[in-house]
């Protein structure tokens, strides 16, 4: 598999390929990042991994055809200040998403706003702090369609999932504004790749941070879009019962401070 060594963004929160990702960066480990990013050429990307911070609470157990590393690793000591322990890499989720920097801009103050899009999945095989600022060595994971056992076309399987979501998805849009509201997201709006599906329906849901880490790792697509079936059926519902909410916008990504 392909192999490289890329700065290290940690965030409380999940990058998705293809999903845009605003960034207000002042921390100064993070601010070295986007100094080093921003002497490279506009027409070659400015590539960062994003990966979320393990929380050694984190027991919820996987659904079934999951992964179960979320909840398996073993609880995280925080370390003291800005350490990161003995062995950093164990303060992260090992799977997480390339950036790249479409956008960099330094403010007066030093700070920068940053605007990047997540593009492919990778897997953390080490972490380096020796530096102003933390890389980590990644090997790409590639996306498989997935099937279920005995299929012949995983494609076709992972497309008749696709469909299914993105009518779960449609209700549970519809139940979170309100039934008064107007779907967030029309049909013609929404793309047909399954894996596209996947990646977009698991950063729009509201869900935490395990959950949205055992969807980004899914070993498949067809296992992502299963699990997402089930989870939106099951928030939806928990949604029919509570009293009325306010319109909620899932289109908009909040900026996320480093």
């Amino acid at each position: 598999m392909t192999t490289a060594r890329l700065p290290l963004f940690p965030l409380n929160a999940v990058l998705f390929p293809g999903l845009v990702l605003p960034l207000n960066v002042f921390e100064e480990r993070y601010r070295a990042i986007m100094r080093e990013l921003i002497e490279i050429d506009e027409d070659e990307p400015r590539r960062f991994v994003v990966v979320a911070i393990r929380d050694g609470r984190e027991t919820a157990p996987a659904a079934t055809g999951m992964p179960d590393t979320v909840a398996a690793a073993p609880p995280v000591e925080r370390a003291p200040a800005d350490g990161f322990g003995p062995d950093p890499i164990q303060t992260f989720h090992r799977v997480g998403c390339v950036a790249d920097a479409a956008k960099i801009r330094e403010r007066a103050d030093g700070s920068y706003e940053v605007l990047a899009t997540g593009t492919t999945r990778v897997r953390l095989l080490s972490v380096d702090t020796s530096g102003p600022f933390l890389t980590a060595e990644v090997e790409e994971l590639p996306e498989d369609p997935g099937a279920a056992e005995g299929e012949d076309s995983p494609t076709d399987e992972a497309g008749a999932l696709a469909e299914g979501v993105l009518r779960a998805f449609r209700s549970y849009q519809k139940r979170l504004a309100g039934a008064s509201e107007r779907s967030l997201t029309t049909g013609a709006d929404l793309p047909d790749d399954p894996s596209v599906v996947s990646y977009l329906v698991a950063a729009a849901a509201v869900l935490d941070v395990p959950s949205k880490q055992r969807l980004l790792q899914a070993p498949d697509t067809a296992t992502r879009l299963r699990e997402e079936l089930a989870l939106l059926r099951k928030e939806t519902a928990v949604i029919r019962h509570l009293p009325s909410l306010p319109a909620t916008d899932l289109t908009r990504d909040p900026t996320y401070p480093n």
